[in-house]
């Protein structure tokens, strides 16, 4: 029964963090028309806004003593976001009009190798150099420090590419009460999301970090699911694609920060590092294909199925071999 119970609020809890961020990303959305971004670029900046649950959560945890959580909620929203955002793309874009059934691989814009792909794969190389090797093993104040530069560098470049022209929006009062509102539901939900996964691990005998990799994590990513399905079959193919790359990105700096501010150490380095190493393989193979594909700056079937492939191969490591 309270096994039960917590997982009812954890699933609350997220959705409620969910919703939270959704308020923060129309004003977000906003300010990308009226400065002229493009749409990988666009993605970026509302990443403040659509990585925010696990921004929040991570702060959560890391002020209640239970970094391990963030760190496996970290992780874990990194690897199974890339294959299912870009199967939903794919799948919604051919479900959206009849020339993208014709012609059985999803479109993409370049920038979303240049603006959102490369620079994702240098923040995971800059998080495993600071992390993994031996002399400064674990998570220090100076690498949050470092990985929040990092971010914002990422940022300016993306912003300053790929320049348009910018549009005249109106901004109203109740849209900025209610995007403070939905600050205030984030904040909250993520309290009781990492209340709810301590309980739920608690209860389950299980690790923390197992905990975050692969229920909290899981959980975080439903709604954006749902809502890649409305962005690509409205059309925007790009941004519904790139969009979790723009959020993978906030979530290994934003949501870093807090886990390095509190001095994470790393009570299991092999656990550790095969994360790692998934979280770079899928980022590596999304930017190869869009790259390299028979099908330049688009995604085929074969390739959304193998970037399924490896995390079903990551799945099968982590429960029989690592675990």
């Amino acid at each position: 029964m309270q096994t039960l119970l917590w997982s009812l609020v954890l699933i609350a809890s997220v959705l409620a963090a969910h919703w939270g961020s959704d308020q923060l990303a129309e004003p977000l959305q906003k300010l990308r028309r009226q400065w002229g971004l493009s749409e990988a670029a666009g993605a970026a900046f509302v990443a403040f806004a659509t990585a925010s649950p696990e921004i929040g959560t991570n702060t959560a945890a890391a002020v209640r003593g239970l970094s391990d959580i963030g760190l496996g909620n970290l992780l874990g929203s990194n690897i199974i976001s890339v294959p299912a955002i870009v199967l939903v793309s794919y799948l919604a874009s051919r479900n959206a009009n009849k020339q993208n059934r014709e012609q059985h691989y999803l479109e993409v814009k370049l920038e979303a190798l240049n603006v959102q792909a490369l620079p994702y794969i240098i923040i995971i190389i800059l998080a495993a150099i600071l992390t993994v090797p031996k002399p400064w093993r674990g998570l220090q104040p100076i690498d949050g420090w470092i990985m929040l530069a990092a971010y914002f560098i990422y940022l300016a470049q993306a912003i300053l590419r790929e320049r348009q022209s910018s549009k005249k929006v109106r901004w109203q009062k109740d849209e900025i009460l209610i995007a403070l509102a939905g600050a205030l539901g984030l904040a909250i939900a993520a309290y009781f999301i990492v209340t709810a996964t301590e309980n739920l691990v608690s209860l389950l005998g299980i690790s923390q970090i197992i905990g975050g990799l692969f229920i909290t994590s899981t959980l975080s990513i439903a709604p954006e699911v749902f809502a890649t399905w409305n962005v690509a079959k409205s059309g925007q193919v790009t941004a519904a694609t790139t969009s979790v790359i723009a959020d993978n990105t906030a979530t290994m700096t934003l949501a870093l920060f807090p886990l390095a501010l509190v001095s994470l150490q790393i009570k299991d380095i092999r656990l550790f590092t095969v994360n790692l190493i998934f979280v770079a393989l899928l980022a590596i193979f999304y930017a190869a294909f869009i790259r390299w594909g028979k099908q330049k700056n688009s995604f085929e079937l074969w390739e959304v199925l193998i970037l399924i492939t490896i995390y079903l191969i990551y799945l099968v490591l982590m429960i029989f071999v690592i675990l």
